[in-house]
């Protein structure tokens, strides 16, 4: 049989774009290698953005129906001044869900099939088939310890991750490359209560707690990649010494059970691609990845989905890469700015000023969960307005100062 769509993974982008095409009564198959129901590596978070499209696609309520608790507020803590909030609300969802991805990635599955399309695990792909004029036909590819296929589509879209096969078997270009900074840790924790999410931000490390399913809390930490190899030793002691030193996380980590293993991984590039060419195209990080720090991954695959399928009906695929490259962008240069973890000065002027006043926190929390673009926020004179005349200048003057603090060192 021929496919108007195939795609290759089935986790948050490839489900949710197999689910948005079916709808639109889209001929799709979607295949993973991986079983149904598996883990992930992941931040879990779904942003108020990602929130506002699921709700939209009637799927938010599936997700509270997991267990998964709603985070409305945030303490941020930045070191130089302790920010806490309210999220702001878009599209009628003002808390973000951290949901395990056994749950979401099962659901989003669930909600595709249900839509019309076929979904397919266990199924390994070889490579792409491509025409005489070096156009992709379709693909090839096995059930796990099955006889190797070949199937027929218009289009394949690649949802297959970092080190996506797809993008490696058309040669899609990598145009913006800032490589790997930083590693990440986590680990579930019972009798962790949170009222919320946490963020704790030093120079060298960033800690986020979150709620998840099960009564359990989600404990991540990002590190410099250099100090994530010397703790390969005994990661585990490596990762409660560094969460529990920072603020009450101690005593609060030492009062609770670790409920799973510990999780870890140094692979966290941060890149673009070209997201689309002869019948294929590419959506989630296999299109653009960057670093966890900032969770926002799934909320950008999730918008990924709504921009390409649109465009497989619209056929400006060129259009869906401007969008993505617009909005992707801003929030791409804050993120491997926080995964650097180089020392920023400039947070002693800036945090303190923002604490000040509960509008600039609720809007410097919409900059956190990808609702207000980071240039938008950080533009010189919405930081004039925020920190005066010689708070800006102090700005200059720190930024100069720390500049030359790092060169030297």
């Amino acid at each position: 049989m021929k496919y108007d769509v195939v795609i290759v993974g089935t986790r948050v982008a490839g489900a949710a774009t197999a689910l948005l095409l079916a709808r639109q009564g889209v001929r799709v198959l979607a295949v993973d290698r991986a079983r149904a129901g598996t883990d992930t590596l992941s931040t879990h978070q779904i942003q108020l953005p990602g929130g506002a499209r699921l709700k939209q696609w009637g799927l938010l309520d599936r997700v509270i129906a997991t267990g998964c608790p709603p985070a409305s507020s945030v303490r941020f803590d930045s070191g130089y001044a302790v920010l806490t909030g309210d999220y702001p609300e878009t599209g009628g969802v003002g808390a973000v869900y951290s949901p395990r991805r056994t749950l979401l990635d099962r659901l989003l599955q669930e909600a595709a099939a249900e839509a019309g399309a076929i979904v397919r695990d266990g199924f390994v792909i070889e490579g792409v088939r491509t025409g005489r004029d070096g156009r992709v036909v379709g693909l090839r590819g096995a059930a796990k310890g099955g006889v190797a296929e070949d199937i027929e589509a218009d289009l394949v879209i690649g949802a297959d991750g970092k080190h996506s096969t797809v993008a490696q078997a058309v040669g899609a270009a990598t145009y913006l490359d800032r490589g790997a900074t930083a590693a990440a840790c986590y680990a579930y924790f019972a009798g962790l209560p949170v009222s919320g999410g946490e963020v704790y931000i030093r120079p060298d490390r960033m800690v986020g707690l979150w709620p998840t399913n099960g009564g359990l809390t989600i404990v991540f930490l990002s590190v410099p990649a250099p100090r994530f190899a010397a703790m390969r030793s005994d990661l585990d002691s490596a990762f409660r010494e560094l969460v529990g030193g920072v603020a009450d996380l101690g005593p609060r980590l030492a009062a609770a059970t670790q409920a799973e293993r510990l999780r870890a991984t140094p692979d966290l590039p941060n890149r673009f691609r070209m997201p689309h060419g002869p019948g294929w195209a590419l959506v989630g990080d296999a299109g653009v990845v960057m670093d966890p720090c900032t969770g926002l991954g799934i909320g950008h695959a999730l918008h990924d989905a709504e921009l390409f399928s649109e465009a497989v009906v619209s056929g400006d695929f060129a259009r869906a890469h401007r969008v993505r490259d617009a909005y992707r962008r801003p929030v791409f240069d804050l993120t491997t700015r926080l995964a650097a973890h180089r020392p920023d000065p400039t947070g002693a002027v800036l945090f303190p000023a923002i604490a000040r006043d509960p509008r600039v926190v609720t809007e410097f929390l919409g900059v956190l969960t990808g609702i207000t673009p980071p240039d938008r926020f950080f533009r010189p004179g919405r930081l004039r307005h925020i920190v005066g005349w010689r708070g800006l200048g102090r700005l200059a003057r720190t930024r100069l100062t720390g500049d030359r603090a790092v060169v030297d060192a």
